[in-house]
């Protein structure tokens, strides 16, 4: 009913620098987390410092799209 109007939506947040890597002998993955996010404030991709256990550092995990 009221599916697309939610404020609050569920975003997948992946390290950046995993990505940029690719997947080789070193990375043996890509990191993800999943938080939610309030639409209206921050309309913006998110972007936080978040620990990526591949990388074994904190890195800056970016929104991507589901």
């Amino acid at each position: 009913m009221a599916k697309g109007k939610d404020v609050r939506i569920r975003v997948i947040l992946e390290c950046t620098s995993c990505v940029g890597k690719g997947i080789n002998k070193e990375s043996r993955g890509i990191s993800r987390y999943i938080t939610q996010k309030n639409r209206h404030n921050t309309p913006d991709r998110l972007e936080l410092r978040k620990f990526c256990r591949y990388c074994y550092k904190h890195t800056i995990h970016g929104e991507i799209k589901k």
